[in-house]
């Protein structure tokens, strides 16, 4: 296993991240102890969940599994939403949201359910338009200022939000986030266009969701054929959004490679992710032992130049607007 540092930080995380969001929900605690057991034997020092996962079960079951090697583990976990939403149950209005009091609030409810004193990583979920980006980041830098949090993230956001926050932090000499949460994989290049670019530039880790495409890339479908009925594309209803000739030249170059590799496509499709310049870490989800064991086939899997090359040309986004090449900038000094 590969260990990298957390952007700019001196955090060291597994080049692969376990996403315990399908604890409490599809996967019971004993599948998800066996599951995290595995993923630290074989390396994995990182850990990613939620307030609202499973309505709070997914931190408590994975406060329990890592309780007696917590030193060991960077755990992360978010917040922003509330739990009833998903429920269909009302939500009271200072319950949800990125105020100070919500924050406040919900870190310790965090704290509780994973039996810790403390979150190497607390993240927002997404962008609150009705709080001002200054309340938020004040509350989460007196979070780091007490100990509560080590490190603070952001996730789904766009460039404009991420650079107005850096700012805020900039600015107002507070805690910056140190990481961003988006969607990437060889089917969702868009942050490649700007979100890639500046994190780069302003030295934020970046830490993929969904490296798989939403499961197209998981080796359980085949380029122009429907997915099974029982298939998680087709319970959501994504095969219609993604069964497109892009996507199926994707899935066809990945399977190629799999082939000559002797590899699962899982194992390409995360490879290929985590081989991009400003990745940190990669998080994969398994709902099962099976799953896991297929993910985790990536460790140490590097792709070559020309294998790189023909992915990067089958899942090639439309031309970027002129201009757009010269955000792709080095690094700065800091």
């Amino acid at each position: 296993m590969e260990y990298r540092r957390l952007g700019a930080t001196g955090l060291k995380v597994s080049e692969l991240c376990l996403g315990c969001m399908t604890f409490g929900r599809e996967t019971d605690e004993a599948t998800a102890r066996k599951i995290v057991d595995r993923f630290i034997d074989l390396g994995g020092n990182f850990l990613d969940t939620a307030n609202v996962y499973a309505a709070g079960a997914s931190e408590e079951i994975t406060g329990r599994i890592i309780k007696d090697r917590r030193q060991s583990v960077v755990l992360a976990t978010k917040v922003r939403f509330n739990a009833n939403i998903f429920l269909g149950k009302p939500v009271p209005p200072n319950d949800i949201g990125l105020s100070r009091r919500h924050i406040l609030a919900e870190v310790e409810r965090s704290l509780r359910r994973l039996q810790t004193d403390y979150i190497d990583l607390y993240q927002v979920h997404s962008w609150d338009f009705e709080t001002p980006i200054e309340e938020t980041m004040r509350a989460l830098d007196d979070l780091v200022r007490q100990g509560k949090v080590r490190y603070i993230g952001a996730s789904n956001f766009t460039a404009w939000q991420l650079m107005k926050s850096l700012w805020v932090s900039d600015k107002h000499n507070l805690a910056r986030f140190d990481s961003l949460q988006p969607q990437y994989s060889l089917i969702s290049r868009e942050i490649e266009r700007e979100i890639l670019p500046l994190c780069r530039y302003e030295q934020v880790g970046v830490i993929p969701w969904s490296p798989l495409g939403g499961g197209f890339l998981t080796g359980k479908y085949r380029s122009g054929q429907k997915p099974p009925e029982e298939s998680r594309l087709a319970k959501m209803d994504l095969w219609g959004r993604l069964a497109n000739e892009r996507n199926y030249r994707t899935l066809e170059a990945v399977e190629r490679i799999a082939a000559e590799r002797g590899r699962a496509v899982a194992e390409i499709a995360l490879a290929w992710v985590n081989q991009q310049p400003g990745i940190s870490s990669v998080i994969y989800g398994a709902r099962t032992t099976e799953q896991n064991e297929q993910n985790l086939g990536a460790i140490g899997l590097r792709l070559e130049q020309a294998e790189l090359d023909e992915l990067d040309k089958a899942s090639a986004l439309a031309p970027e607007y002129p201009g757009a090449m010269q955000a792709r900038t080095q690094p700065r000094a800091r």
